[in-house]
């Protein structure tokens, strides 16, 4: 995922770290948490995607074992959590949800921003593709998004076209790009 925001370089949208969007969903101290999302420029992002973890200890830096997506489209003024697994990280992602969506910079967000579990997310078939699948539907995404195509679902998104974007092959190949991209930082021998 640390990757992927260097391969979008753009003002109009963010990909929140892990340990930030973590940070942010579990901060308890109110300053702390303004600390941490302010110099996000929340509101001034058109798309902004959050990694979400199933870690509920937050004193375990490396905790969790499962990754999914919450994905904010402004034009569209929607929260949609993309879940490779069958919804398992739903209470997560909502948790994450509540804790932005005031700093998201629309006036009377939280009764206007919506939730939506996109149920259209492919679906992996083993337990241990998730974070492939997120960085796979990242990609997509933020080609989607950056293509400047029209959203061809009636809520004005690219839900539908996320099945043709992200399959096991697609994902297969996500795999042979982060492997090279690990070996490309090994000291050679």
């Amino acid at each position: 995922m640390l990757y992927l925001p260097s391969c979008y370089p753009s003002k109009e949208f963010v990909l929140v770290s892990p340990s930030i969007a973590f940070w942010i969903a579990n901060c308890p101290d109110i300053e702390s948490f303004k600390d941490f999302v302010e110099p996000l420029n929340l509101s001034s992002k058109k798309l902004v995607i959050f990694p979400v973890n199933n870690n509920d200890n937050v004193t375990e830096a490396k905790g969790g074992n499962r990754w999914s997506l919450l994905v904010f489209e402004r034009n569209a003024n929607v929260s949609v959590h993309h879940d490779s697994y069958g919804g398992l990280n739903a209470g997560h992602a909502k948790q994450l949800y509540r804790a932005i969506v005031g700093y998201m910079g629309i006036s009377d967000m939280a009764s206007a921003c919506k939730y939506v579990v996109c149920s259209k997310t492919p679906q992996q078939v083993n337990g241990y593709n998730c974070g492939l699948y997120v960085a796979t539907i990242v990609k997509a995404s933020c080609s989607l998004y950056e293509s400047k195509s029209e959203p061809n679902d009636e809520d004005g998104l690219w839900l539908s076209t996320m099945n043709v974007q992200v399959n096991p092959s697609v994902v297969d190949k996500m795999r042979t790009v982060i492997l090279g991209l690990v070996k490309s930082l090994m000291p050679m021998k």
